[in-house]
């Protein structure tokens, strides 16, 4: 029973670690990884796994190699926000696949990524034909950014000329039955002009989920026993 409660123990304490770990390394860890966070990762998690399941390792000295990884690791992306150079090492470079409706077939090569993949990666993105793309480019995260060319890209208002009103985000006026007040008055309204509103559509602030008020002036409401949003 002693080594199940001093493993439970070390999981707990090991858990508590890793989350304190993967805050002080920021939020990026999570959205993209480059290669030397993704090998530190690896390492960390195997030392993190073999503390809290061998009830005869050493615990400070895994606790100190685990800290030593992260400090390295938080080193090295401060001296990587200052020096590209060790950026480039570190988060690898963008790489070229496609210009000007042409494939870059020793830069596929070089990736080590074949043209099916290549393809497949263009579908993602709503592109079936290569000669519609102007521009690709492999980012160092392996997400593929694609430029489309002129004739084939969705016509931008200001290409025809139109004024069209400003879209600006919506504002959260009503979360879990409760009004928000900083972000009624930030749009420049009240308590009483939300109830007003409410008050029309027959509805009591208890009974909405979520309320937003978009730039356009309408109030879209997400009520707690209904899952359709309705607009004003």
């Amino acid at each position: 029973m002693g080594d199940w409660i001093e493993i439970v123990l070390r999981s707990l304490l090991i858990l508590a670690g890793l989350f304190v770990i993967t805050k002080l390394l920021g939020k990026k860890q999570l959205s993209k990884l480059s290669y030397f966070e993704y090998i530190v990762g690896i390492i960390i998690g195997d030392i993190a796994g073999s503390l809290s399941m061998d009830a005869e390792a050493n615990l400070v000295n895994g606790v100190t190699s685990i800290l030593i990884w992260t400090l390295i690791s938080i080193l090295l992306s401060y001296v990587s926000l200052k020096n590209k150079k060790v950026r480039d090492i570190v988060e690898g470079k963008a790489r070229v696949f496609i210009k000007d409706g042409k494939i870059l077939e020793g830069n596929l090569r070089k990736e080590r990524f074949t043209s099916d993949e290549l393809l497949e990666m263009l579908r993602k993105k709503s592109v079936f034909s290569v000669r519609e793309v102007e521009f690709a480019l492999l980012e160092a995260d392996g997400e593929l950014s694609v430029l489309l060319k002129r004739d084939y890209r969705a016509v931008k208002p200001s290409e025809l000329w139109l004024q069209l009103p400003e879209d600006k985000e919506p504002r959260t006026v009503i979360m879990d039955g409760q009004i928000i007040e900083e972000m009624v008055e930030e749009v420049g309204r009240n308590r009483g002009w939300l109830q007003e509103m409410l008050a029309d559509k027959h509805v009591n602030v208890e009974d909405v989920y979520l309320a937003q008020l978009h730039s356009d002036g309408k109030l879209s409401l997400d009520y707690y026993h209904d899952k359709i949003e309705q607009e004003e």
